[in-house]
């Protein structure tokens, strides 16, 4: 009995003709794979991988040295020639005004924070765009349609910034106030319905700690207007009331005198920064006249220095006699009100 052996059974796929052509992709993936559709899209499989794969390459590598070079702006915005130019103009034109030196280690540090909060804001919306632009570039390669896409972004873009333009102004102004160094952490400001010190600074919200110790969060974007009370220097401006008939030459040199020992002594000599200034009259009322005296200070001890110079002026109109308004008779110059 002859046995026949079976015919050798047909792929149910010809083979592609690109295999035949030697050291093609085509014939290289058909050799490793054996699969016909690989072998059939090698080109295209090869290109794509390609051009995705240099993509992201230019992209990360764009990435890093875009933040290279933020982080080496930062670092010469505050340890640089850059700074040292700006201290030394702000020394010149500190000389010029007559005003001793003074320490700038707050200032420095405040200015430090502020550039590295703007380098994290830089580099976080540079990561972003980066990540968004090769995204779109790796969609493309890949045969996507990109116009209705960008379309619908477009859209729903509109969409969210009519519904967050508040959130927009906010972030915007938050950056400006750290560009400008309008405040910061610890300076006593007045933003119109908050007053007090101020505990953090944000791109969208400032917290302010007013004297009662109650927490304001107030957005950047409403607020209109800045009194900052604690750069460069602060004013003491103590008023001293006295009555019609007192000796205001009298009154005056005594008060400019006790002013002048009391801002020397111990506890508030190293917040004076220069001699008490006598303005001499500056209010008649019905009541009585009032007398002005001025001292420039470190920037958040006006109100100490005042309440130590008002109490020392008080005791010393006290003690010579120098009759004070009615209407402080009874809780500041107990003689006058005797001699009234």
């Amino acid at each position: 009995m002859t046995i026949i052996p079976p015919a050798p059974v047909q792929s149910a796929l010809p083979m592609p003709d690109c295999v035949g052509d030697a050291g093609s992709w085509c014939s290289t993936l058909y050799r490793w794979t054996n699969n016909d559709f690989l072998a059939q899209h090698a080109d295209t499989i090869v290109g794509k991988t390609v051009s995705i794969t240099m993509i992201v390459v230019i992209a990360v590598l764009f990435r890093w040295v875009a933040h290279r070079a933020i982080a080496r702006l930062v670092d010469g915005a505050t340890n640089g020639r850059f700074t040292a130019l700006i201290g030394r103009a702000r020394r010149l034109r500190r000389t010029d005004r007559g005003e001793g030196a003074r320490s700038n280690a707050p200032g420095s540090q405040r200015r430090l924070q502020r550039a590295r909060t703007i380098g994290s804001v830089l580099r976080s919306i540079v990561s972003a765009v980066v990540l968004l632009v090769a995204v779109m570039m790796v969609m493309n390669e890949l045969g996507y349609p990109l116009g209705p896409l960008l379309a619908g972004a477009g859209v729903l873009g509109l969409a969210i910034g009519f519904g967050a333009q508040n959130l927009v102004r906010d972030f915007l102004s938050g950056m400006f106030m750290l560009l400008e160094d309008q405040y910061g952490v610890g300076d006593i400001v007045d933003v119109g319905e908050a007053i007090g010190t101020v505990e953090s600074v944000g791109l969208r919200i400032t917290t302010i700690r007013d004297l009662q110790g109650t927490v304001w969060y107030v957005r950047n974007g409403e607020i209109l207007r800045v009194g900052n009370m604690s750069q460069g220097y602060a004013v003491a401006v103590v008023d001293l009331p006295v009555a019609h008939r007192a000796d205001i030459e009298e009154a005056t040199e005594l008060a400019g005198t006790t002013a002048t020992e009391r801002a020397s002594q111990a506890d508030i000599v190293d917040d004076v920064l220069e001699a008490p200034e006598v303005l001499g009259v500056d209010k008649i009322s019905p009541e009585g006249v009032t007398l002005r005296i001025t001292v420039r200070v470190k920037p958040g001890r006006q109100w100490a220095v005042k309440r130590a110079l008002n109490g020392a002026i008080t005791d010393a109109f006290d003690d010579h006699g120098v009759p004070r308004p009615l209407l402080f008779a009874g809780s500041l110059d107990g003689r006058a009100q005797q001699q009234n």
